[in-house]
Formats: structure tokens, C-alpha cells, sequence
């Protein structure tokens, strides 16, 4: 099994930054490539460019917990949750009445 993981491109693991504005200031985030790939993707079901995706759940973050917190782990959780919603491991609490990504439902 450890060689399915260890044999993974290393393009995938590396950490690329880059820019975003986010309610009007330029902003880095590093994250890895594959959670930009993932990012890239849930965009792309929202019609959204991955900067517009990240903005949005940026604006989201703030609203729902009226604060910031680590947003490169918080980008990175969304992006397992997404990955975790697709092969149905999880599931959406009750609270919410639909999943907010088209690439989902």
C-alpha cells in the first residue's frame, strides 16, 4: 500500500504560492499543488475562476466565525471535505439543506 503513496509525483506535494484579492488586498496562500488542482475544480462546478472560489469561501469563513483562522488548513480542509462529499464518504449535517457545490449534488 505504501507504494501507492510514496510513488506519488512530487509536483503534487510541493507547495506553490499565489496571489489572491481578498476583499480588496492582495493576499499570498501557499498551499500544495494537488490542493490547488482540487480548488481548480470546485471552481470550475461553480463557474467560478479559482481566485473567485477562494474569495467566496474566504467571505463565508468571516461571516459564519466573524474571524480568520489558519485559511491555507481551512482551503485544504475544504478541499478533503469536497473530495470526501464526491466518493460519498461523508455526509452534509442536516442543518444544511443542500451541498453548496454543483460538482456534488
Amino acid at each position: 500500500m505504501c507504494q501507492i503513496y510514496a510513488k506519488t509525483d512530487a509536483i503534487l506535494y510541493e507547495s506553490r504560492t499565489r496571489s489572491v484579492r481578498i476583499r480588496g488586498v492582495l493576499t499570498t496562500i501557499r498551499i500544495e499543488n494537488l490542493f490547488w488542482d482540487v480548488l481548480l475544480e470546485m471552481a470550475a462546478g461553480e463557474g467560478l475562476t479559482t481566485n473567485q472560489l477562494v474569495a467566496k469561501l474566504h467571505e463565508e469563513l468571516v461571516e459564519e466565525r466573524d474571524e480568520e483562522t489558519n485559511f491555507a488548513s481551512f482551503l485544504r480542509v475544504c478541499c478533503l471535505r469536497y473530495l470526501s462529499l464526491l466518493v460519498g464518504r461523508i455526509r452534509e449535517p442536516a442543518s444544511v439543506p443542500e451541498a453548496p457545490l454543483r460538482a456534488v449534488r
